[in-house]
């Protein structure tokens, strides 16, 4: 079926997870008011930076007179840049669309709200018992990935939703592995795994249809489906409270596709900066530690890793977020599903249900699930080499550059200056004593 156009070769498969850094170079005044250029910087790369400029950006507190005055707009920009800190460095607002497309318009310009309108249109052309209702716009974080309520025609009291998303930047599988995997999708059951109704994909994006909950929050533990998961040799990576829907007493894990799809994970930014956790089974672990701090405490961590815990209704709770958030489980990694299964705030979860875990993969297929799986993390591996070379380099200009570094460089200047001025006396002397006993030995 012909929707959603292929991509055309050489596209840019963008990394929305990867963090921006905005820094104000300059300002200009005008007539009126006063211009900033600012500096945004994608991850760790000077190379990967450009300029806003031409942005009219009052800063409080406002002044009726001397507003113009550069001890003022001095101020103003400080404040300013304190804001960009802030908006840049929180976990959630730097994942805003707006602010994206604030600071990177040419890459965030775009209506993918409208785009995925009209590419699911397009598709139910060929589809007619399928039917939109209305774009659901605050649901979800990704950026490239919208959603849709639904309805079949023929049921028009049963409530579905769409969820359409582009291709990311972790896609490995071939064309048509990627397809026959989403379309499998719906054969997997699992009573902790919310079931798709509909999947479809082609070259360059996916669809998927499920059933709509009104309930959509989290209010239970997360049961042992990981583990399904994984021994299914089914790569998630996509842990976090959204992805998690609650149905009834139970709770099921959404978004199955995202690894097919190549998505980055929503907690990426955190774990690419410890290299212990560079597999998809520890990236699970580690998302799962940031869901747990959430349902516990009700709001997920200031920072990660976690230097001390706050009090906990038990002991068992804290065990398992000290072996996934901790100093010491981001220094040396973090425990296997099964190793955190068998820890005592698992260990007497009986489940039980009448719903038989079901998802048979080919065995091809499972072959292209492993090497895609490798790619991923190979791609993770290198990020995160970068990141620790990025901070090895940074440490040591910081380092140099230092006041106490300085001294010492000035005074090991001193002596090497004193030490060179003694060698070129001895020196000089040596050839005045050479000079005068020639002069002495010297045949008249």
């Amino acid at each position: 079926m012909a929707f959603m156009e292929k991509p055309p070769a050489g596209k840019v498969l963008l990394d929305d997870t990867v963090p921006l850094t905005a820094a104000i170079e300059a300002s200009q005044s005008l007539q009126s008011h006063t211009e900033y250029i600012i500096r945004v910087q994608r991850g760790i790369s000077v190379e990967n930076s450009w300029q806003i400029a031409g942005l009219s950006l009052p800063l409080p507190p406002k002044k009726l007179i001397g507003n113009m005055d550069r001890e003022f707009i001095a101020e103003r920009q400080k404040g300013l840049q304190n804001y960009l800190n802030v908006i840049t460095t929180n976990h959630i607002l730097s994942n805003c669309e707006l602010v994206k497309k604030f600071l990177d318009p040419n890459n965030y310009s775009a209506n993918y709200t409208e785009i995925a309108l009209q590419q699911v249109s397009m598709f139910f052309r060929s589809e007619p018992k399928w039917e939109v209702v209305e774009p659901l716009k605050d649901i979800g974080w990704r950026i490239r990935k919208k959603y849709f309520l639904m309805k079949i025609k023929n049921q028009p009291r049963e409530r579905l939703v769409l969820s359409w998303a582009d291709l990311g930047p972790d896609k490995y599988l071939s064309d048509k592995d990627f397809q026959c995997l989403i379309k499998l999708l719906p054969s997997c059951l699992h009573p902790y795994i919310y079931r798709v109704t509909f999947a479809t994909a082609n070259e360059s994006s996916a669809l998927l249809i499920r059933t709509f909950n009104e309930k959509g929050t989290l209010k239970d533990l997360i049961y042992k489906v990981l583990k399904f998961l994984h021994d299914k040799g089914f790569p998630y990576g996509h842990l976090h409270a959204s992805n998690v829907m609650l149905d009834g007493d139970t709770c099921r894990l959404l978004d199955l596709e995202n690894s097919l799809l190549g998505l980055p994970s929503f907690y990426r930014s955190y774990f690419s900066q410890f290299r212990k956790i560079n597999t998809l089974e520890s990236v699970d672990v580690h998302c799962f530690g940031h869901l747990l701090y959430e349902m516990t405490y009700g709001r997920p961590p200031d920072s990660v890793p976690v230097d001390s815990f706050p009090p906990a209704p038990s002991m068992t709770v804290v065990a398992v977020l000290e072996s996934t958030l901790s100093c010491e489980a981001c220094k040396n990694g973090m425990p296997t599903v099964s190793r955190l299964l068998q820890m005592p705030l698992f260990s007497d979860v009986l489940l039980t249900t009448s719903e038989k875990p079901q998802f048979k993969i080919p065995t091809k297929l499972k072959e292209a699930l492993r090497i895609a799986k490798e790619c991923i993390e190979k791609r993770l591996i290198e990020e995160q080499k970068q990141i620790h070379q990025h901070r090895r380099l940074t440490r040591a200009q910081s380092h140099h550059g230092s006041e106490e570094e300085r001294k010492k460089r000035k005074i090991l200047a001193r002596k090497k200056s004193k030490r060179s001025a003694i060698e070129n006396n001895e020196e000089h002397s040596a050839k005045y004593s050479n000079s005068n006993n020639s002069v002495e030995h010297a045949p008249f």
